[in-house]
């Protein structure tokens, strides 16, 4: 018994110190503990502030993006070296005098910008002494700051970045560059938004801080609760019923969560001894809230911030984003449901008992569908039934959908009031019952109005993430404050002031916790700012394009592996968003066009996702994926064992990014909404299938040929086009003389592949494959006009004479004096979807085996 507390406490303090990676790990006390708390929440209401329409309704506190940026950074800085120690030996209960000065001077370094912007920005490029002081002290005390919070890695790699920027003409020949003076870079790592304060520190502060705050403050209401209890309502009876209510439950927490640490600590601390109740090894329940817990972060509207990044760095519109990013991330989570069902199917175990009345089946479908058909006709009127009122109402349309909003949330809080409240379980109890799904469900529905507050603003009203954003943290602040008052009062138990003063307490430990998450997220943006900035000062982006596609030699899968292992390396280090700006600013560009090289035109988002998809897998890949360590402070596994055996989960994590290279209709790009359906089914029983392949056992254990075949089956579902292609070639090959003839002749909707042999930005030999769209026009002549293209022939080659400023031609890379090298035109043939015929005859061929296998053997038994 001893050992076992000792045992707890352990892992215990082991888990506080992961936690404290995330948010720090100083607890202090007195005047110290209230300018902290202070402090965070004066952060959290600054960027409510800046996110709001109120400055421009005020006319003050507006403040240019730069100005934002330069105090979003001084915050995290501050609260960074009150936060976190220098050295382990280091006091966690007061904050040392040499770290109050380092965090009042970082502070000032960060502030800079904002407090001298009318001065700098008269000398645009010219930095004086004073300017060069600053800088220097400031990307010194943010690297300490990066290493207090993040750990030596990111810091490592930022330095070496720094020092490759000055050394550059000293580098081997390769490397080598003309180099930096002092001035040059702290002008441009510190004093533009080329550096620390570019792109990535930008969407921290409008888009990231938002969010985080958002889903803290969800979870502060007791919404994480919530979605816990109601995962657990719903599938806990199953076999293996914990473990699948684990990956509901962390799917629906990552939605609000954009840490695979946090999330896996939230979720875990009741999923991980309940899973071990009903039979999981300490080490596979590990593995399986870890798995969940990283996919939370390919789960769209958040994904681990690298959302909002993908709108800057790909150049699209969030919508997209979150369309493209949408199906893959449903596919992996409903394969890991299926995997948890083979491992309890494997070891035979059952599910905790139901608390729900027994129903039929045909009654539980016709629940089902009659939830499903209100849902789906309450979002039809809602979604017409306000395009409809507001071009009548106008102006006036908020207020009205206030007040609907307002009735709606005080009627499901009536509703709420009927059922039993919800209670914080204790993990270490034994829990021998479920909840009931219909009172678990009916009393927290109100949680999930900001949500689809959220949801609406940025699908329906296309408002910008940030704003998006705000007016769900409006509604969700409003809910917090007066969802204990008007409870009660339904309930006959109003206590008035007590129970407003316990939302406004829940308030500001809402905004603390926001902050707080925040910390190292905004350390990482500016810390991965040095990095990129350094890219761009040093042109380094193109060197290693040539180191990788000399590795490579030209081949796009090898270079697909290179930037994947990569991406893992990286990831080991660095946390998830610094590891995507990072990879996808040196990498992606270098893997689209080296896929125009190989004839594949890979669309810019299928790289960032890509590269994101990877960089997430390092929380999962041993020695380092923290994720597991999480998880083995909570099950009491090897922390090791954890991460191989949360790996061995995650694979269909890593295949899908190489199948949606390969084929981009899994990311929705030009499929129609009947196309969608289809591709999302198929896709589905794809994955199920290579699930069933990689964890060895479907009907009944496999046999090493079934495993086989069944890759084969999915890689067959997932890219039939790779089969059809080797019956029958796609394209024919035209003469390029002939260009104009065949666009002429090719249907509207379709594409010409074109070969172009011409010269890179440097003089050098270059050659790869453009997609050209068929344009406007009844004739090849007329269409050529509309492409904006004028094509020479000269000695038998056929070359560019000319592009139309601003036309289509332009856009897709023609110029001049670049050759036709070939043309191929597409020809008809049969789609490529009739490949599937013959992979699920494959497939139904195993289940025929295993079928008559587990007949003998239950036989036999």
């Amino acid at each position: 018994m001893a050992e076992d507390k000792q045992q707890t406490s352990s892992s215990s303090q082991d888990l506080d110190e992961l936690l404290s990676s995330d948010t720090g790990s100083r607890t202090l006390s007195g005047v110290p503990n209230k300018l902290f708390l202070g402090i965070a929440t004066g952060w959290s209401l600054f960027q409510l502030w800046v996110a709001s329409p109120l400055p421009y309704m005020a006319g003050f506190g507006v403040f240019s993006a730069t100005e934002t940026r330069s105090i979003h950074l001084t915050f995290a800085l501050f609260l960074a070296y009150m936060a976190y120690p220098a050295l382990k030996r280091s006091p966690r209960d007061r904050v040392p005098l040499t770290d109050w000065v380092l965090g009042a001077v970082a502070a000032f370094t960060a502030a800079y910008i904002y407090i001298f912007y009318d001065q700098l920005s008269q000398r645009p490029g010219a930095p004086i002494l004073q300017d060069v002081i600053v800088g220097v002290a400031g990307l010194i005390l943010l690297l300490e700051g990066t290493r207090r919070a993040l750990g030596p890695p990111l810091t490592i790699v930022a330095l070496v970045f720094l020092v490759y920027s000055l050394a550059g003409p000293y580098m081997p020949a390769m490397l080598a560059h003309q180099g930096v003076s002092l001035y040059g870079l702290v002008n441009h790592q510190w004093l533009t938004t080329q550096g620390v304060f570019g792109i990535a520190l930008g969407v921290s502060t409008s888009f990231v801080f938002l969010f985080v705050l958002f889903g803290a403050l969800l979870d502060k209401a007791g919404a994480g609760n919530y979605f816990i209890k109601v995962a657990f309502s719903l599938l806990g009876h199953y076999r293996g019923g914990p473990a699948k209510a684990a990956v509901v439950a962390s799917g629906m927490t990552g939605l609000i969560s954009g840490s695979s640490i946090a999330n896996t600590v939230t979720t875990g601390t009741f999923t991980i001894p309940m899973m071990k109740r009903v039979g999981f090894s300490a080490e596979k329940a590990g593995a399986v809230e870890v798995a969940s817990s990283v996919n939370g972060q390919i789960m769209p509207p958040v994904m681990g911030a690298a959302a909002f990044l993908m709108v800057e760095y790909v150049g699209i519109s969030y919508v997209e984003v979150i369309k493209h990013a949408f199906l893959p991330a449903l596919i992996s989570y409903i394969a890991l449901i299926y995997i948890v069902h083979l491992e309890a199917l494997k070891a035979g175990m059952q599910g905790l008992q139901s608390s729900n009345p027994p129903k039929p089946l045909l009654r539980k479908a016709i629940g089902f569908l009659t939830g499903l058909l209100l849902l789906m006709a309450l979002s039809f009127a809602v979604y017409y039934g306000l395009g409809w009122l507001k071009p009548i109402l106008g102006d006036s349309t908020p207020w009205v959908v206030a007040v609907a909003l307002a009735i709606i949330y005080v009627g499901l809080l009536k509703v709420g009031s009927k059922y039993p409240q919800l209670e914080m379980d204790d993990p270490n109890d034994d829990i021998t019952e479920l909840p009931r799904t219909k009172p678990t469900v009916m009393v927290g529905l109100h949680y999930i109005l900001p949500v689809i507050v959220l949801v609406w603003c940025l699908m329906v009203e296309r408002l910008s993430p940030g704003l998006s954003a705000f007016w769900a943290t409006v509604l969700m602040i409003i809910i917090m404050i007066t969802q204990r008052p008007i409870d009660a009062i339904f309930r006959g138990q109003s206590k008035m002031a007590e129970d407003i003063k316990l939302g406004f307490i829940d308030l500001w430990d809402g905004l603390i916790a926001g902050a707080r998450n925040m910390i190292g997220i905004g350390i990482a943006t500016a810390a991965a700012g040095i990095i990129v900035g350094a890219v761009s000062q040093t042109g380094v982006g193109l060197v290693l394009a040539d180191l990788v596609e000399t590795l490579s030699m030209g081949n796009l899968l090898l270079i697909l592996l290179l930037t994947a292992v990569l991406s893992l390396i990286l990831g080991m280090g660095l946390p998830t968003t610094a590891n995507y700006i990072v990879v996808s600013a040196l990498l992606a560009p270098v893997v689209v066009s080296l896929g125009q090289q190989n004839g594949l035109i890979v669309p810019l988002i299928a790289v960032h996702l890509f590269v994101f998809y990877f960089g997430i897998m390092a929380d999962v890949t041993p020695p380092v994926g923290l994720a597991s360590f999480a998880a083995a402070a909570i099950s009491g596994g090897d922390p090791i064992r954890t991460g191989f055996q949360a790996f061995y989960y995650s694979l269909r994590t890593a295949a899908l990014p190489f199948l949606f290279i390969f084929n981009t209709e899994l990311l929705l790009i030009d499929v129609s909404p009947f196309q969608g359906v289809v591709i999302f089914i198929v896709a589905t029983f794809a994955m199920l299938v290579f699930a069933a392949a990689t964890q060895g056992f479907m009907l009944t254990r496999n046999r090493w040929y079934e495993s086989l075949l069944l890759l084969l089956v999915a890689f067959t579902l997932f890219r039939p086009g790779f089969w059809m292609d080797m019956i029958h070639d796609p394209y024919r090959d035209v003469p390029p003389n002939q260009f104009e003839q065949a666009l002429g002749d090719v249907d509207k909707g379709s594409n010409l592949r074109v070969r172009i042999d011409g010269l890179d930005a440097y003089g050098n030999p270059t050659s790869f494959v453009i997609l050209v769209p068929v344009p406007e026009g009844n004739t090849g002549t007329e269409r050529m006009e509309n492409l904006g293209l004028q094509l020479m022939q000269e000695d038998g080659r056929t070359l560019v004479d000319m592009t139309t400023f601003g036309s289509e031609a332009e856009e897709l890379g023609f110029e001049f004096d670049q050759e036709i090298a070939s043309v191929r035109a597409p020809v008809e043939r049969w789609d490529k979807e009739w490949m599937w015929i013959p992979g699920l005859a494959v497939f139904a061929l195993v289940v025929l085996l295993q079928l008559r296998r587990r007949r003998t053997q239950t036989a036999t038994a």
